[in-house]
């Protein structure tokens, strides 16, 4: 307890899933938290059970997010503690969400059992302009036009801290997610140039390549859940706690040799970052 005593942090996309656990676990380490979400209610009740504040932006849109800072700015005096957690599946909102993943796991099944092949995913070629762009807009200008409008408060601060969340996705990649996996991978390359700039400062830059973890966002997943847990070495999915505790990690002074790195709670689905 009190690893983040007296600190202020925000947490983009907290009004649920694994921005929730990182906000309740930041709380509990004696962080004040400032809850993002695209749904002002949802952040608002988010941060109310945390004693925090809730603020509504959509990180793709930059003047969306420098009103977000603006008014953070307004309620609180400074920021040690940027994660950058929003992002989206691509499934949201899609009827073919059952059709897609009993392809993924008949796909999974004809190469696990070493027969033909005969089920194919031509998701690359289905993927319209708008889907790429949402995709690259929601996780990559998210996670720069955020870290720009910290850097303003954090820079005169000489000190700070910013925890971008990747994902296994983004250093191993998988069939029919594309978009995702550059738009995560593009988050690893952000963190590490960005890490080099601002270490002169004080202020530490790294990310976490969360694997599958146990959210809305994987629950339409489904029937490929079982063959997921049975492919990682510690049997199972992971929870959102497995996430926040390595974000504690990162932005506690614990970390304080930590910049420019990449940690992956994965339970061992992918081993080498």
């Amino acid at each position: 307890m009190g690893r983040l005593e007296g600190k202020t942090a925000l947490v983009t996309g907290a009004a649920r899933g694994l921005g929730a656990a990182i906000a309740r676990r930041f709380t509990e380490e004696g962080a004040m938290v400032i809850v993002n979400d695209l749904d002002l209610e949802a952040a608002r009740s988010t941060a109310g059970k945390l004693g925090g504040h809730g603020v509504a932006a959509d990180v793709s849109d930059p003047v969306s997010v420098a009103a977000m800072f603006a008014e953070l700015q307004r309620l609180v005096p400074r920021l040690d503690i940027l994660v950058n957690n929003a992002g989206i599946s691509g499934l949201e909102g899609r009827n073919d969400v059952d059709q897609i993943i009993a392809q993924r796991a008949k796909l999974a099944m004809e190469l696990a059992s070493g027969g033909p092949v005969t089920s194919f995913i031509d998701a690359t070629t289905q993927t319209t302009d708008a889907h790429w762009r949402r995709m690259l807009g929601v996780h990559v200008d998210g996670t720069f036009f955020c870290c720009r409008e910290a850097l303003k408060i954090m820079n005169p601060q000489m000190a700070g801290a910013i925890v971008n969340i990747s994902s296994v996705m983004g250093t191993f990649g998988r069939p029919g997610n594309v978009p995702y996996s550059t738009a995560k991978a593009a988050i690893l390359g952000l963190t590490r140039a960005l890490a080099h700039e601002v270490a002169p400062r004080n202020i530490r830059v790294n990310a976490i390549a969360p694997g599958w973890i146990d959210t809305d966002m994987t629950a339409p997943l489904g029937i490929l859940r079982p063959h997921i847990a049975a492919s990682t070495p510690l049997r199972r999915l992971g929870e959102p706690d497995d996430i926040a505790w390595a974000a504690v990690y990162l932005a506690s002074e614990e970390a304080r040799f930590m910049t420019g790195q990449v940690i992956s709670p994965n339970g061992g689905w992918y081993m080498s970052q």
